[in-house]
């Protein structure tokens, strides 16, 4: 059997008691007694001073190659034109390499065959008719391609140049000769044309003729 006067007596000590122990831990508290409880976040000291470092991040950026030099296919990179004052002059500033690319080879081949016993002039106005027709969109589009061109010149024999003797000034003069016509560094008396005979043939064509030089004329 339950009493209620008992029950509430001891609900009352049960309380009272709770009471007192919330009391004490407030005034602990307030005092500063026990001091409340801190949560602390410590950063390794060292070079950065708490800082956060990256590691370094390279990147390489790859340029595009220059431009503004005009290559015909299969030639190498054109090098800077040499200054002269005079054709011969730039003739003899202008290096033989060891081996020319295929279409200056080629190029080389046509003033050699042609004209290496014309003066420099007569040469470059050979070469300058190869260079002008491959560039026209009326014949091949490259050096090789227009001194091989059927019924073109008279030297090719099958598709091919008969052996030239490299260790001769008349190979020498034509490589230099193949490289001003090439870069456009010197320009011929008779520039823009497309066609040249010797002068002791009469083909009897309808062109424009524009000048003889040497033993070769010119026409467009």
């Amino acid at each position: 059997m339950i009493y209620p006067t008992r029950f509430v007596r001891s609900a009352y000590v049960v309380l009272a008691a709770v009471a007192t122990l919330c009391g004490a831990s407030m005034a602990e508290a307030q005092d500063g007694s026990t001091p409340p409880t801190e949560t602390q976040i410590i950063v390794p000291e060292g070079d950065a001073n708490g800082a956060i470092v990256l590691p370094a991040v390279q990147s390489t950026v790859t340029l595009p190659a220059a431009r503004g030099e005009v290559v015909v296919p299969g030639t190498a990179a054109a090098t800077a034109p040499i200054s002269a004052a005079s054709l011969d002059a730039l003739v003899e500033a202008t290096p033989v390499p060891a081996a020319l690319p295929s279409e200056l080879e080629c190029l080389a081949g046509a003033v050699y065959f042609e004209a290496k016993g014309e003066s420099l002039a007569g040469q470059l106005a050979v070469a300058r008719v190869i260079v002008a027709r491959a560039h026209s969109g009326r014949y091949p589009g490259s050096y090789c391609g227009v001194v091989y061109q059927p019924s073109q010149f008279s030297f090719v024999r099958g598709h091919a140049m008969p052996a030239i003797n490299h260790n001769t000034r008349f190979w020498a003069n034509a490589a230099r000769i193949a490289q001003i016509a090439d870069q456009g560094s010197w320009k011929s008396p008779v520039e823009g044309a497309l066609f040249f005979h010797a002068t002791r043939a009469a083909p009897g064509w309808n062109k424009t003729r524009l000048a003889a030089i040497g033993g070769h004329i010119f026409y467009r």
